[in-house]
C-alpha cells in the first residue's frame, strides 16, 4: 500500500503524481529577469554600473517612453571582444569577480545575472568595439534567443539598446506604471550612480529633453549639482573616522529638508546603496533640529573594509549587512551631529524667489480730433525747490542703514543675573555686547542689526552686503532651549520655588501622567506633587522661564507625554527623545515673544549669542531662525536678472 496521498482534482477526479523536472534556460532567465530587473530603473542601473566598471569616462543615457520602448546607454570604456559578447550574454558570466570568497569586491557589478536577464525580458542589442581595434562587434539577444556576433561599424566603447522592455514576459509589463514615473525612477537611479563617479561625465536625455549633463567634476561640485538644493545657502561637510571606517561627505543645514527621503544619497565603498541603517542614523542625528515629518538633504561616502560587509544580499545590490551595525550607527549619528552644532550663520536657507514680472507698457494711437497723451514718467521726479540746489544721490557713498530710536526699557534681572523681558527670562542680551566694537560687529556671519519689522523679525546686514532677516522668537527659543538642556545634562536644571504654590486642574489621565513622571520633571525644575480632589500642586518651575504660566505649562508636557506611545514610567533611563521634546516645549514658553520691541543693543546682542550657541540655525521645531537674502537674490525679486 502506498503512503503517498492521491491527489484529487477540483472535479473529483484523480490526478497523475507531478514529477521534478528542469525549466528550460530560456524559461529560467525570463524568472531571474523578474527580480533584476524588475522595471526600467533596474535595467539603466545595471548597463551604467557596466560602462563604470568599464572604465568609461563618459556616459551617455537616452530613455524613450520612460524606458519601456528603447534605453540607450552609450559609454567610452575598453569595450569588449566577440567572445567576451558571447559570454556576457549568458548567465552567471563576468570578467569582474577575482576574489571568489566574495569578500574583496571592488567593482559595482559581479553577478553575471544583468544582460542575460535584460535579454530574456526585451530585444537587447550590445555594439563593442575594444581599444586598438579596427572595427565593432554587434551581439543581439531577443526573448531569451540569442543570435551570433556580427561585424558592424562602431566608436571604442559600448553601446547597449534595449527595446521593447518585457515583451517576453507580458504579466510584469501590464504592472509598469506610467512613462512619466517610470522615467522619474530612472532618473533617480542617474543621479545616485553619478555621485559615485564625479570623474565621468554624465548626460541624460529623457523623452528628448535633457536632464543632466554634468562634465567631470570633483566630489564637492558633483554633490551640488545632484542635491539639488539651490534654496541651501552653503553646504556642510562632514568628515568622522572609527575603528578602521571613515565618512565624509556634505550635508545641508536642517532648515534645508525634503518631503521624502530622495534627498538622500549614501555611498558604501564607492557604491550607492538604499540602507536602513544609514537612513536611521541620519534621521537620529538630525532628530533635535529638523522639523517632525521632514527628512534632510545629505550626500554621505562610507568606507568600510571590505571584511566588515556583505555585498551580496539582494541582486540589485543596492542592500548591505554590516557586521558591527552599532559602531556603523554611533560613527553617522557623531559625525553629522558635530557638524550641526555650529552657531547660526555658516550654513541656512536662501528663499526661492522667482523673478518679477516686468511690465509690458502699450501705447495707442490718439483718436482723430484728440491730441496725444503725454508720456507718464517711469518714476515721479522730486519736486524742485527755487533757489535752492536739488539733494545729489552720492552713489559712491558707501550704504547705510538707521534704526529708528526705540525708547530704552528697564530690564529688571532675574535669577542668576538673567535679564527679564516681558516677565520672562532671557539670556542676557545686554551682557552679551562685551567684545563687540560699537554692538554692530559686521565681521560676524549674521552682520549687524539695522531695524526691527512688525516687533518681530529683525533685520541686519552682513559683511558682504547680504541681508538677514531672524525671526526673533523661533532664534530665543534656541538659545533657551540649548540652555536648558546643557543644565539637565549637568545634572539637574535650577528650580525657582514659588511664593504661593499654584493648584492646576487636569484631566485624571493627565494627571497620571504627570505624576508617574516626578522624578523627569523634578531634574527639568518642575516639582509637582498630589493635591487631591483632581487637582496637582505646582511648587517650583525653571528659574530659567520666569513666571510662565503653569496651566499651560504642564498642560503642554502632558501633551507631549500622552502623545509617545511608548511611553511607560519605568522607561525613563531611555527617554532622552522625550526629554528634548519637553525641553522644546518649555523652551517655546520661555523666549521673547513675537511682538515684543527690542533695543538696538538686544537686537545685536540676540544676533551673536545665535552665532556662538550650537545648532541655532533652526528652533526646537525645526524652523529656520535665519534667512539671507544676497545681492543676486534681490535682483532676482526686482526683476534685475
Amino acid at each position: 500500500m502506498s503512503d503517498q496521498p492521491e491527489q484529487v482534482g477540483a472535479s473529483g477526479g484523480q490526478l497523475d503524481r507531478p514529477h521534478v523536472r528542469r525549466l528550460p534556460e530560456v524559461i529560467v532567465n525570463r524568472i531571474a529577469a523578474g527580480e533584476v530587473i524588475e522595471r526600467p530603473a533596474a535595467a539603466v542601473k545595471e548597463l551604467i554600473e557596466n560602462a563604470i566598471d568599464a572604465g568609461a569616462r563618459r556616459l551617455d543615457i537616452s530613455l524613450d517612453g520612460g524606458g519601456v520602448d528603447r534605453m540607450i546607454v552609450t559609454d567610452d570604456g575598453v569595450g569588449m571582444s566577440p567572445d567576451d559578447l558571447a559570454l556576457a550574454v549568458e548567465r552567471h558570466c563576468t570578467s569582474k569577480l577575482g576574489d571568489e570568497t566574495l569578500v574583496h569586491i571592488n567593482t559595482l557589478g559581479f553577478r553575471g545575472e544583468a544582460l542575460p536577464s535584460i535579454g530574456a525580458a526585451a530585444r537587447l542589442s550590445i555594439t563593442s568595439r575594444p581599444r586598438g581595434e579596427s572595427g565593432a562587434w554587434r551581439i543581439r539577444v531577443e526573448g531569451g534567443k540569442t543570435y551570433a556576433p556580427e561585424p558592424v561599424a562602431g566608436a571604442v566603447g559600448t553601446s547597449v539598446v534595449v527595446e521593447d522592455l518585457f515583451f517576453a514576459t507580458p504579466a510584469r509589463r501590464k504592472f509598469l506604471k506610467s512613462a512619466r514615473v517610470e522615467g522619474r525612477h530612472v532618473e533617480s537611479v542617474v543621479r545616485r550612480l553619478a555621485l559615485a563617479v564625479p570623474q565621468t561625465a554624465f548626460r541624460f536625455v529623457l523623452d528628448g529633453r535633457e536632464v543632466l549633463d554634468l562634465p567631470s567634476q570633483d566630489m564637492a561640485a558633483r554633490a551640488a549639482a545632484l542635491l539639488d538644493a539651490s534654496e541651501a545657502d552653503g553646504f556642510l561637510t562632514i568628515n568622522g573616522e572609527r575603528e578602521g571606517m571613515t565618512l565624509t561627505g556634505f550635508i545641508c543645514p536642517p532648515s534645508v529638508h525634503r518631503s521624502t527621503a530622495n534627498g538622500q544619497f549614501m555611498l558604501v565603498n564607492g557604491r550607492p546603496v538604499v540602507d536602513p541603517v544609514l537612513k536611521t542614523a541620519v534621521r537620529v542625528a538630525y532628530r533635535r533640529v529638523i522639523e517632525p515629518g521632514r527628512h534632510p538633504v545629505v550626500a554621505l561616502m562610507l568606507t568600510v573594509p571590505p571584511e566588515q560587509v556583505d555585498v551580496n544580499v539582494h541582486p540589485a545590490k543596492t542592500e548591505l549587512r554590516f557586521a558591527d551595525e552599532a559602531a556603523v550607527r554611533s560613527l553617522v549619528i557623531g559625525t553629522i551631529q558635530r557638524a550641526l552644532e555650529h552657531g547660526a550663520g555658516v550654513a541656512g536657507v536662501r528663499p526661492v524667489l522667482s523673478a518679477a514680472p516686468r511690465a509690458t507698457r502699450i501705447w495707442y494711437p490718439p483718436e482723430q480730433g484728440q491730441a496725444a497723451p503725454q508720456p507718464v514718467p517711469a518714476y515721479p521726479s522730486a519736486p524742485a525747490v527755487g533757489g535752492v540746489a536739488e539733494p545729489r544721490l552720492m552713489f559712491g557713498d558707501t550704504p547705510s542703514a538707521r534704526t529708528l530710536p526705540v525708547p530704552p526699557q528697564p530690564i529688571p534681572c532675574g535669577p542668576e543675573g538673567a535679564a527679564q523681558i516681558d516677565g520672562q527670562a532671557s539670556v542676557g542680551l545686554p551682557a552679551m555686547l562685551d567684545g563687540v566694537a560699537g554692538g554692530g560687529g559686521l565681521d560676524h556671519p549674521l552682520g549687524a542689526a539695522v531695524a526691527q519689522v512688525l516687533d518681530t523679525y529683525i533685520l541686519a546686514v552682513a559683511a558682504d552686503g547680504s541681508l538677514v532677516l531672524v525671526d526673533q522668537h523661533a532664534a530665543h527659543e534656541r538659545l533657551t532651549h540649548e540652555r536648558l538642556r546643557e543644565q539637565y545634562l549637568g545634572g539637574r536644571v535650577q528650580a525657582q520655588r514659588l511664593l504661593v504654590p499654584d493648584v492646576v486642574d487636569l484631566p485624571r489621565v493627565q494627571q497620571d501622567l504627570l505624576l508617574a513622571r516626578q522624578p523627569m520633571l523634578e531634574r527639568l525644575g518642575v516639582e509637582i506633587e498630589e493635591f487631591g480632589g483632581g487637582s496637582i500642586l505646582v511648587r517650583a518651575l525653571p528659574a530659567m522661564l520666569g513666571r510662565s504660566d503653569a496651566l499651560s505649562l504642564l498642560r503642554d508636557l502632558a501633551d507631549e507625554l500622552e502623545a509617545d506611545e511608548n511611553g511607560a514610567p519605568d522607561e525613563m533611563a531611555s527617554l532622552d527623545g522625550k526629554l528634548d521634546a519637553v525641553i522644546a516645549r518649555m523652551a517655546c514658553h520661555g523666549s521673547i515673544r513675537a511682538g515684543r520691541r527690542l533695543t538696538p543693543e538686544e537686537m545685536n546682542a540676540l544676533l551673536r549669542q545665535m552665532e556662538a550657541t550650537p545648532r541655532a540655525g533652526t528652533c526646537s521645531h525645526g524652523r529656520p531662525t535665519w534667512l539671507k537674502l544676497s545681492r543676486s537674490d534681490l535682483e532676482k525679486l526686482f526683476g534685475r536678472r
